[in-house]
């Protein structure tokens, strides 16, 4: 199921990278969140809106949304321009930076070895980007801005842990139906074809699918047994990136990876041991992983 999962969310961002050539980033936010909300309407319905309305922290809750709509439109601005596995390598950090940001917003104590992973991470990042006067593109500033705002919505989704799923995954998708109507309305809408307008549609249907496999398998199994699992999206970007785009990412990029996934494995190994120590932990504790959301309900 994870494994799944995962080709769902590389199969989704190759579709979005595949429609940017002729659709701007607002009219794809704004297509595959009506999607979105189309196949949750049941689960929104059972909720009713005095769930909603109940519903705590909504200022979190709009952070948290806020977040997670700059965070995928960074996404589909830094694939425009970039190899879809490299844009992929800077967004695997994203747990990386969670560990760093976590004594601070969380209240968690890192101890050392996970200090000397969160820096071999870091390193991976800027290896990654191979820096050099032409590095910083457009597209690789949006890499890696979406990467931090993707660790602010991991870390917004960990505190808002005891919401309703279905009441978070709304949220974020009205967010997103926001911010892509208001692109569309000041940049245009480019009329798609039959076929893009499905692709566009998927784009909605296919993240929602990823999530209910990755969260299905963490129902299944121990986190430590699926979690390694997510880190095939690399791979799966590779091999997209080359069959549909031609293209292919350099030796310091493919190193900087291995870096960042190796990095990523010892800290969420070392959260584990500390879980299995400390009960009151795994009570509250929520996996970081790809996934996108919550349970739904």
């Amino acid at each position: 199921m994870m494994l799944l999962g995962v080709l769902l969310f590389a199969l989704n961002d190759t579709m979005g990278k595949w429609l940017l050539g002729t659709y701007a980033v607002g009219q794809l936010m704004l297509v595959r969140s009506v999607a979105g909300l189309c196949v949750m309407a049941p689960a929104i319905q059972r909720v009713g809106l005095s769930g909603f309305r109940g519903a705590p922290r909504p200022g979190l809750q709009v952070l948290r949304a806020a977040c997670s709509t700059l965070e995928a439109s960074l996404f589909f601005w830094g694939v425009s321009t970039l190899p879809l596995a490299e844009v992929m390598t800077y967004y695997m950090a994203g747990p990386i930076y969670v560990t760093a940001l976590s004594p601070l917003l969380l209240g968690e104590r890192v101890g050392w070895r996970r200090w000397a992973a969160i820096v071999a991470g870091f390193c991976g990042v800027v290896l990654a980007l191979h820096p050099s006067p032409g590095s910083l593109s457009f597209g690789a500033v949006c890499a890696l801005l979406g990467s931090f705002f993707y660790a602010l919505f991991l870390i917004t989704t960990r505190k808002l842990a005891a919401v309703s799923g279905t009441i978070l995954m709304t949220g974020q998708l009205l967010s997103s139906l926001i911010f892509g109507a208001a692109f569309v309305l000041v940049y245009g809408w480019t009329s798609p074809g039959p076929v893009d307008l499905a692709l566009m549609l998927l784009l909605g249907i296919g993240s929602l699918s990823g999530n209910l496999c990755v969260n299905q398998s963490l129902r299944m199994a121990p986190a430590t047994t699926v979690v390694p699992y997510q880190y095939t999206l690399i791979l799966w970007g590779m091999l997209f990136g080359y069959v549909f785009f031609g293209e292919m990412i350099g030796p310091l990029t493919v190193a900087g990876a291995g870096i960042i996934v190796a990095s990523g494995m010892f800290i969420f190994l070392r959260e584990q041991q500390g879980l299995r120590r400390s009960p009151t932990r795994q009570r509250a504790a929520v996996p970081v992983t790809i996934a996108k959301t919550h349970d739904l309900d």
